[in-house]
């Protein structure tokens, strides 16, 4: 299986990193000496975000310095200028010493800013640190404030690693927030049985994340379908991968409720051609320019997808789970390629923090439902196991019929250790093993009366992860929920009782959430309770810290969260909203607004 090249699937090109070096505008003397010193501040962030950092595509994260070091309004007008040819949507600002914040500051309202001041005690860099960031606050531009710990030598152009950290993690947020601008949501078909993340809320999606929505009817895929508008070489090529790597498992269905083989063999052929088609109609295709469709060829930009599927599809037709599972998957009939996100039942409000993951951690991501909370009573009771480890808790049954990708069985490994890797350092191997520790099960009739396949697996346990979602309440707008903790491993025949209690055609990920022993952490049970929808979005990885930043750059407020204290870094105007953190983020959103308002 081979790797595809890094490639911007997208329109628009990619945002790079702006540097910002300022510097105290006072010749004859002063300016001068700090010259070489300040632009070597910017060579050295510089040198960190691009050889640290890649886009979620693979392709790497490019940083434009300033053509001169900024002393007042003028050379910040060039800066700006510069900034706008080079496509910057991210500013950092670096400075050893004093400057005139209000006449070096970054003001374009839009774009992600940081300020990193640094700790020497030749220069005051901390004292305009700190005059600057009061600018920006009183002028509502909220910007990141970074401040080594440590005192530094002024000769010394080494970044400590608690600058490293705070730099990278606002790079990669801003990068996010930059990179959703001017894309588009697909919306395929519209309210999926009354869940109310699929009724798309346009308002939202621009106004937060600059996000266009676009609507397409699910008679569209008929129409393709029916009239051939897909690329039939690629359709032929993966009809034979299909075959030849995706295991068929056991049909649960009762003998009468079971599809025949003809019907199954053509349920096969209709999810393969939706899968084909979604992906035309996100990103386009110039194939079908090719036999005449040049209208088609274009696709939406949509950076992620939603399908309504259930139940005017599923009803007739086969479902959508093989579609979305492939689609948010790191590889396929192609090879090892950036998985795409596509939401279950097209609820949009789980595709933006899938996307939100899939941004910050260059990873697939899975899609499932907040099903159950099962006590270690209620399991020891039904099962006869009394849980431990990280079961001892209690555990959250994640599971879902659609989009749960290949990535997270688990099956990838690092060191001895189930891993999701990058899409870039996913091997041949991996991708094997994903696909020999999956089942495609004949689709439950009951549910999906059209027939399909659905995906089955177990995750392994161990692996660190966040799940998070983002819910819309009428009167406040967005908010964003996050809580980390690691899938956990139960004796497969625990898993099985368990299991078939629910639908053992679907992959299941057994969650144990990180408990704090208070408020919404305070145990298991808690986290289900105040969980504020009925799906999730877990990314491999404990990101909640970087979630928490990317979202105060959108202006969401976090409603709940396990992540310590010292991790969170918000825009240093928070601190101007109350002593409590957690209610100030809500106070500062609202006070700015929607970053596209």
């Amino acid at each position: 299986m081979k790797m595809n090249k890094a490639v911007n699937r997208l329109r628009g090109s990619m945002p790079k990193v702006g540097i910002r070096p300022t510097i105290d505008g006072r010749r004859n003397g002063v300016r001068e000496s700090l010259e070489e010193q300040t632009m070597n501040m910017a060579k050295s962030a510089a040198k960190l975000i691009s050889e640290n950092l890649k886009h979620p595509n693979g392709l790497p994260v490019e940083c434009v310095i300033a053509d001169t070091t900024i002393g007042g309004f003028a050379e910040a007008a060039d800066c700006a200028d510069k900034f706008k040819r080079e496509n910057v949507g991210v500013s950092l600002t670096v400075t050893p010493c004093w400057c005139y914040g209000s006449e070096t500051m970054d003001t374009d309202p839009h774009m992600p800013k940081a300020v990193w001041g640094f700790n020497g005690t030749e220069r005051p860099g901390a004292v305009y640190l700190a005059a600057v960031l009061a600018g920006y606050t009183q002028k509502g531009l909220p910007a990141f404030g970074i401040y080594g710990r440590d005192v530094q030598d002024s000769d010394d152009t080494s970044v400590p690693n608690d600058v490293k950290g705070k730099i990278l993690d606002f790079a990669k947020a801003g990068l996010a927030v930059a990179y959703m601008k001017d894309k588009s949501y697909l919306s395929l078909g519209n309210v999926s049985m009354g869940i109310a993340g699929s009724i798309v809320d346009q308002d939202f999606f621009l106004k937060y994340l600059g996000v266009r929505t676009e609507t397409v009817d699910m008679v569209e895929f008929m129409r393709r379908i029916d009239e051939e508008i897909y690329d039939k070489e690629e359709y032929e090529k993966a009809m034979k991968w299909v075959a030849e790597f995706c295991k068929v498992g056991k049909d649960d269905n009762p003998a009468d409720k079971q599809r025949t083989a003809e019907q199954k063999q053509e349920d096969w052929e209709t999810s393969v051609k939706m899968t084909l088609i979604a992906r035309d109609l996100m990103v386009g295709n110039p194939k079908l320019a090719e036999i005449g469709y040049g209208e088609e060829a274009m696709g939406r930009n949509a950076i992620a997808g939603g399908f309504q599927g259930q139940r005017q599809w599923t009803d007739y037709k086969a479902n959508g789970d093989f579609m979305e599972t492939m689609l948010n998957t790191s590889f396929d009939w192609n090879g090892i390629r950036e998985p795409y996100v596509m939401a279950t039942e097209n609820d949009s409000l789980n595709a933006v923090p899938m996307l939100f993951g899939h941004l910050l951690s260059d990873r697939a991501q899975i899609f499932s439902d907040v099903r159950t909370y099962w006590s270690p009573e209620a399991i020891e009771r039904v099962t006869g196991w009394k849980p431990e480890g990280l079961a001892e808790g209690g555990l959250i049954h994640l599971i879902n019929s659609g989009s749960t990708t290949l990535d997270g069985s688990g099956a990838m490994s690092e060191n001895g250790e189930p891993v999701m890797k990058p899409w870039w350092d996913v091997t041949e191997e991996d991708a094997k093993n994903c696909l020999d520790a999956t089942l495609f099960r004949p689709a439950d009739t009951g549910y999906f009366r059209g027939g399909g396949y659905s995906t089955d697996f177990l995750t392994k346990g161990g692996m660190p992860v966040t799940m998070s979602r983002v819910n819309l309440v009428n009167g406040l707008g967005p908010v964003l929920q996050i809580a980390e903790g690691f899938t956990a491993e139960i004796p497969a025949n625990v898993h099985d009782t368990l299991d078939d209690r629910t639908n053992p055609t679907w992959p299941t990920t057994w969650f144990a959430p990180r408990l704090t022993g208070e408020g919404n952490f305070r145990d298991v049970y808690a986290v289900m309770a105040n969980w504020g929808a009925n799906h999730g979005a877990i990314s491999y990885g404990h990101i909640g810290a970087q979630l928490i930043t990317l979202a105060s750059m959108l202006r969401i407020p976090v409603s709940m969260h396990n992540v310590p204290e010292e991790k969170i870094f918000r825009p240093s105007a928070w601190a101007s909203f109350g002593m409590d953190r957690e209610g100030a983020d809500y106070r500062a959103c609202a006070n700015f607004g929607p970053l596209y308002k």
